[in-house]
């Protein structure tokens, strides 16, 4: 077998892989967007508490989707020795790998811009979804219960929101140490973390293994760039030495 036709198997076959585990994981996104409690029930106990911290289901469906028109292009492209689809699937791979990096970036370097921007974000999702969306709220308070902590912020996420307009001007009992009514006075003097912080802080003490997944990311991506880019040049060639 030369170098070629070795080549064009592997990526075949890790984009098929690619498009099956992108299938499997819209599949799931979907799921969770239909039924979000139920799916924090089965899977509550072992699901990564970051992961409790955003919408599971649409960001499930945005990355499944993404995952299976990569793993279609690239199969295809390799099959077909297509170069407008390999060069499609090695564009929406650098795409995708720069603004992993640029992310990256503003995580590290505007962490304050980072965090004002997911605040925007997430702030009014509390105070007009929470205590109304089952799946919003199911979602908050597996995180809220299991990260200790109170909004997004701290318990002023909720001032002014549909829960404390809907239960006599209290707040989430999350947001306050005793088990007395959560009133403001209560939730002040608790000063319960928020959120944020909370995840960041887990963030920096597992620091390791979240750098050692990314870079493990990041690598794939420049070896599929790199694999997509040889199997596009050779392909007028029909060089399978």
């Amino acid at each position: 077998m030369g170098c070629f036709t070795f080549v064009k198997v592997m990526m075949i076959l890790f984009n098929l892989f690619i498009f099956l585990a992108g299938g499997a994981l819209l599949g799931v996104g979907i799921w969770v967007s239909v039924d979000g409690t139920s799916f924090v029930k089965v899977i509550g106990s072992i699901s990564s508490q970051a992961m409790q911290f955003v919408n599971i289901g649409y960001f499930c469906i945005v990355v499944g989707a993404i995952l299976v028109i990569l793993g279609f292009l690239g199969c295809c492209g390799a099959q077909k020795e297509s170069k407008c689809l390999l060069m499609l699937f090695f564009v929406i791979v650098l795409i995708i790998f720069i603004a992993e990096v640029a992310a990256a970036v503003v995580a590290l370097v505007y962490s304050s811009f980072a965090e004002s921007l997911l605040r925007a974000w997430v702030t009014p999702i509390l105070k007009n979804d929470y205590g109304k969306q089952k799946d919003v709220t199911g979602i908050w308070n597996t995180t809220m219960s299991e990260l200790k902590c109170c909004g997004f912020t701290n318990y002023t996420d909720f001032s002014d929101s549909y829960y404390f307009s809907k239960n006599n001007a209290t707040y989430p009992q999350f947001c306050c140490n005793a088990t007395t009514v959560c009133n403001e006075a209560a939730a002040s003097s608790s000063k319960v973390q928020g959120c944020f912080q909370q995840l960041f802080d887990i963030l920096k003490e597992n620091a390791n293994i979240v750098g050692g997944i990314a870079a493990g990311i990041c690598a794939l991506e420049i070896a599929a760039m790199a694999v997509s880019m040889y199997l596009y040049c050779k392909i007028d060639g029909k060089s399978y030495g």
